[in-house]
């Protein structure tokens, strides 16, 4: 289902913590030229800060279609793979719009939200990001319709770690996610699931990638895990910042 324009906003400053951040002090980014200030690059608290982000969100070798990996590499003002155009709005916009269901707007209602749709070179693809199949413990993030209910909405979940949304790092909380003690939020994997390993097919274009075999040349897929240690002692690990327009 298209999302109405009215209730939804393309300027990636509201997607940071109440909106305060003004999009000239982000000096820097990933979007390509193309893509321009409208774009936005998502980075991990363990591995960068909004002056020097280091990796950022990608999808896995550029490639456009359902199913296909998205990643974290090093920032590039050239590289298309990081070119991404949220679509951001309430918790509360996202279920008007039949994207996320009832007992997510329930406890996430007054939050921020986005989709994060992939925009190589600025063109927007129709994919987002997001879980093929309802949140369970390191899914992998894959490219989906953007029409896909609730698994390609992430909530700004800033209540579940208020101290460091102070600083503009802050949980993601996938929208399918059924457990809102510890709800699925997205994870950088920093040990024995570093790499992409290899793709296997399943039923349908769901499939799956294997980590049995990590290749270190690879870059590491984005996983939904658990929150941990919310309120107070969420690890970096699940913790992400946002910048806006071309890398500097």
């Amino acid at each position: 289902m298209s999302i109405k324009n009215k209730a939804f906003s393309v300027a990636a400053t509201v997607l940071l913590v109440g909106g305060a951040t003004a999009a000239g002090t982000l000096s820097a980014s990933a979007a390509t030229p193309q893509c321009g200030e409208h774009c936005i690059d998502i980075y991990n608290k363990k591995l960068g800060t909004a002056d020097h982000p280091r990796y950022v969100e990608a999808v896995h070798q550029g490639v456009a279609k359902v199913g296909q990996p998205t990643v974290l590499q090093r920032a590039s003002s050239s590289d298309p793979a990081e070119d991404f155009l949220p679509r951001v709005g309430k918790v509360s916009d996202f279920y008007k719009a039949h994207l996320v269901s009832s007992e997510v707007n329930r406890h996430y209602g007054n939050l921020r939200a986005a989709q994060i749709q992939y925009a190589p070179f600025g063109k927007a693809s129709g994919l987002c990001v997001g879980l093929a199949t309802t949140a369970y413990q390191n899914e992998g993030l894959t490219l989906q319709s953007c029409g896909l209910p609730g698994k390609t909405v992430w909530i700004v979940d800033t209540k579940d770690s208020p101290a460091t949304a102070a600083d503009n790092y802050f949980p993601l909380v996938n929208g399918s996610t059924t457990d809102v003690k510890h709800p699925y939020a997205m994870t950088y994997q920093s040990h024995a699931q570093r790499g992409l390993g290899h793709w296997s097919h399943g039923r349908g274009n769901h499939g799956h990638w294997s980590h049995a075999r990590s290749n270190k040349h690879l870059p590491a897929q984005i996983q939904v895990r658990k929150l941990m240690g919310n309120p107070a002692h969420v690890p970096d690990s699940q913790l992400w910042g946002t910048n806006l327009g071309v890398v500097k």
